[in-house]
């Protein structure tokens, strides 16, 4: 079976069921700088563009930087950039099912080795706008040298790239950029735009070049919503590969379900033009409602769930909801807490109303959301998404969260290690390594090695540097999580969270 290429596939004859992209797609101008190849981006910023630019709206390609070598580097290559989006899911009460084969990539570079090709797509006239999803962790203050080759950290690069555009064009201020970071951080664009100009400080760059950053360019806040596991399992890609005719390195599955809400005014949706294709893309002058909502329940409720879940055996969101205790938890923890803790004035039926929605699409039978992707850079996650509806709901209600302090008691639990991979730390379910992918895994298993559960959990819940607050004083949330975690310790995980529900249901009859 053929791979995936422009030889194999565009040059045969077309399939119905499998939307391909024209030849002339294939030599738009580089419009886009992309920093980032994850699957989310692949799913959704990309997808849109591709799709905005079959007709013919957008009319620009993507530049995307890869900051490590290896991975899905060489498949981008002999793909010709080219990958399939399978999207499944329900709209409207009806079944979706669509193919898409996306050309919006033009080629990916690699920061390390091809810096100087990068720095030649800055100084482009056609290039209009950079997009990122460097993680959570990404958007971060790094003591950054833009002289170096390349610069260490995302926003090091971005600094590097709008000075090296600056000088090309010698200060002209119709050539700034429209910036939208995707990372799942409140107010993105701001804290990136804070940060390139403390960098631009701390290089000494000079001022003119400083007033530009500040008035040529736009870093917008943006929230993207859609999910987008990582590559299918083996059974799944098997099956996928047999219906398309075609190997396919990079296929993708996404959910039919999509938003990518931009904050921004009429010169940013001039520039980002693809809105005009999709109802998924919304560009207005406050999205901190589109935010809130995805933060606080879609995500808030899968990094409470998340060590639960896997420390139960199940490997799936869709596993989950199969499950009658684990999706009796996700319900109650979204609908009794999630949402009446959330820090921002959202309508209540507005909120129960994407909650639902939320939970139809856990349910999604089409998608397989593995709970460990999920549990990536957990401590950062749990901080954002859980941490300020932890206390916005102590403050309104007086009451500790007994949900909440089930799911934080199962991610100290997940993260306990029991030994190092080289230099990955893992932990063990049932006896089988799992690895941990949190940059305070050596903080945790420190922790582990030496204090009680009651010990870890108080110094874990005092440590104001991981949460902004010291959350042992909201008052009967730390005894509430150390007794847990000693349940889930001595009981088991599914075995506690059973017999919970079980209580429950027992005092509510």
């Amino acid at each position: 079976m053929n791979l995936l290429s422009k030889n194999s596939l565009l040059t045969s004859s077309s399939r119905p069921d499998i939307s391909m992209p024209d030849e002339s797609l294939m030599t738009l101008p580089e419009r886009v700088l992309q920093f980032g190849t994850g699957v989310l981006l692949r799913g959704l910023p990309d997808f849109l563009i591709d799709k905005a630019n079959r007709q013919g709206i957008f009319n620009g390609r993507i530049v995307v930087v890869k900051s490590t070598d290896g991975g899905d580097m060489s498949a981008f290559a002999q793909q010709d950039n080219l990958y399939t989006l399978c999207i499944r899911g329900v709209e409207n009460q009806k079944l979706v099912e669509e193919n898409v084969v996306c050309a919006a990539i033009s080629r990916v570079l690699s920061a390390k080795k091809q810096w100087s090709d990068i720095l030649k797509v800055a100084v482009s006239a056609d290039l209009q706008v950079v997009i990122s999803n460097t993680t959570e962790v990404g958007i971060q203050l790094v003591h950054d040298d833009i002289n170096q080759f390349p610069p260490v950290s995302f926003p090091g690069k971005l600094l590097a790239v709008l000075h090296a555009r600056y000088e090309a064009f010698n200060g002209d201020p119709t050539k700034g950029l429209v910036i939208v970071p995707t990372e799942l951080i409140s107010e993105n664009g701001t804290k990136l735009n804070d940060i390139l100009l403390e960098l631009a400080h701390l290089n000494g760059l000079d001022g003119a070049f400083i007033d530009w950053l500040e008035t040529a360019n736009t870093c917008c806040n943006s929230l993207v919503d859609r999910i987008v596991p990582g590559r299918p399992d083996p059974a799944t890609h098997h099956a996928l590969t047999e219906m398309l005719g075609y190997e396919d390195d990079l296929l993708t599955i996404s959910e039919s379900y999509r938003l990518w809400a931009i904050e921004g005014d009429e010169q940013v949706k001039n520039v980002l033009s693809f809105h005009k294709a999709d109802e998924g893309v919304v560009i207005r002058p406050n999205i901190d409602q589109f935010r809130e909502l995805k933060l606080r329940l879609l995500n808030g409720t899968h990094t409470l769930s998340c060590g639960l879940a896997f420390l139960s055996g199940l490997d799936t969101v869709r596993e989950a909801m199969e499950d009658e205790v684990l999706s009796a938890f996700m319900q109650s923890v979204m609908l009794a807490e999630l949402i009446p803790g959330i820090p921002y004035s959202v309508d209540e039926k507005v909120a129960q109303r994407f909650g639902f929605q939320v939970l139809d699409r856990f349910r999604n039978p089409y998608i397989e959301h593995r709970w460990l992707a999920i549990t990536m850079q957990y401590t950062a996650k749990m901080q954002m998404r859980n941490v300020p509806t932890l206390i916005h709901y102590y403050r309104q209600w007086q009451v500790t969260p007994r949900y909440m302090a089930i799911g934080f008691a199962a991610y100290l639990l997940f993260m306990r290690a029991t030994h190092q991979q080289e230099d990955t730390w893992c932990g063990e379910r049932n006896g089988e390594t799992y690895n941990i992918y949190d940059d305070q895994a050596g903080y945790f298993a420190d922790l582990w090695a030496r204090l009680t559960p009651e010990e870890l959990t108080t110094t874990v819940l005092q440590n104001t540097t991981l949460w902004g607050h010291d959350l042992s004083q909201v008052p009967g949330f730390a005894s509430s999580v150390a007794s847990h975690l000693t349940q889930l310790i001595n009981s088991g995980v599914r075995e506690t969270l059973s017999g919970y529900f079980s209580a429950v249901e027992a005092v509510t009859v």
